[in-house]
């Protein structure tokens, strides 16, 4: 059988077109979110109340009042900034988004502009990955570049999930954006392998089972990550603040308007909490796989051995994270250790290692 022949090029064609279409898009909510935080940051009031949050006495006015000793004598009441360490119930720290945050209406503005255009995109990007699979009639993930293309998707999808379930993320969007445009810049040009039909021992239903589940369980620890990474930069700008230094220009144009630290940490964990288990599914849905394929259940092919430290190291941040000692900083640099691992187990196992997982089409 002509493998070559079974492939529609003109299918093939229109996915590639799609997912560069999709960039052009990308880029251009990226551009939009950038506006978005330039013009949220003109306020110093906006950023000031994204950075702080006051007692039950000061709430609205965002201060603590303090006594201290006046001249003559006296005493004279300041008001005293207050680092943020919980939202009230059924609130937000912040208002949904960095221009909002920063006090502008101009800035939500743009903000809302590239949730739109990140919408347009993910829409664009999903059909060049229905196309490329349309294209093979099989599951679109055979390579890295179709994984590559998949994963980015889904963990935009995610995101406009959140987005629409009414969570305050949009400060994830800028980042998000910029690595979604990184990841298909390097599908499409390191990782790209033209539409064709996989290798014999792929052709399993476990291909839409197991492979499907990894990339769910990428996306959404990626979106973890993304949390976890920002949580670290946010408490650190907050230790300053409670300790009376003053923050560089950086932190008070960025991170001031972030959700607080303990709310970062909270998402964080919930997220890669959430996602753990369907990890755990996917590793054992591996094994019922190669057991199917390959006559053995576990092999400790190199895939295996990473998907597993994967695993462990995502189990002892969970661990770690639910343990008093553990909470906060610790957790969450055991919590990038683990993603890093993830990316390892798909980037450096795939490129660099050779074994019965050796499908990356590069």
């Amino acid at each position: 059988m002509n493998l070559a022949a079974a492939t529609n090029e003109n299918l093939a064609h229109t996915s590639n077109v799609l997912i560069y279409s999709s960039m052009a898009v990308y880029t251009l909510a990226f551009f939009a979110h950038i506006a978005e935080w330039v013009f949220g940051s003109r306020s110093k009031v906006g950023r000031t109340a994204a950075a702080l949050t006051t007692e039950e006495a000061a709430a609205a006015a965002g201060t603590v009042k303090v006594q201290v000793a006046a001249k003559g004598g006296g005493t004279a009441v300041l008001e005293k900034p207050k680092v943020i360490t919980r939202s009230a119930a059924g609130s937000r720290d912040v208002p949904d988004g960095p221009g909002a945050a920063g006090g502008t209406f101009k800035g939500d503005l743009y903000g809302r502009m590239a949730v739109s255009l990140t919408v347009l995109a993910f829409l664009v990007e999903a059909g060049g990955v229905v196309a490329r699979a349309l294209s093979v009639q099989r599951a679109p993930w055979g390579n890295m570049y179709e994984f590559s293309i998949t994963f980015s998707t889904v963990a935009v999808g995610a995101y406009l999930i959140l987005l629409a379930l009414k969570k305050n993320v949009r400060w994830m969007g800028l980042l998000l954006v910029t690595t979604v445009l990184l990841d298909l810049g390097i599908a499409t040009t390191v990782l790209y392998t033209s539409s064709d039909q996989l290798v014999p021992a792929l052709h399993s239903y476990w291909l839409w089972i197991h492979v499907s589940t990894a990339i769910i369980c990428g996306a959404v620890f990626y979106i973890g990550a993304v949390g976890t990474l920002l949580y670290l930069f946010r408490d650190s700008y907050e230790n300053k603040l409670a300790s009376g230094q003053e923050p560089g220009s950086f932190a008070q144009s960025v991170l001031s308007r972030l959700p607080s630290a303990s709310t970062l940490d909270k998402f964080s964990y919930r997220i890669n909490a959430a996602v753990f288990p369907l990890w755990t599914f996917t590793i054992i849905a591996g094994a019922i796989w190669a057991g199917d394929a390959w006559g053995r259940y576990w092999g400790w092919d190199p895939k295996e051995v990473w998907s597993f430290i994967t695993w462990v190291a995502y189990a002892a941040y969970l661990h770690a994270r639910a343990t008093a000692g553990w909470k906060g900083r610790k957790a969450a640099y055991l919590a990038l250790v683990a993603f890093g691992c993830w990316l390892f187990n798909y980037y450096g196992v795939n490129i660099f290692v050779t074994g019965k997982h050796s499908y990356a089409g590069v």
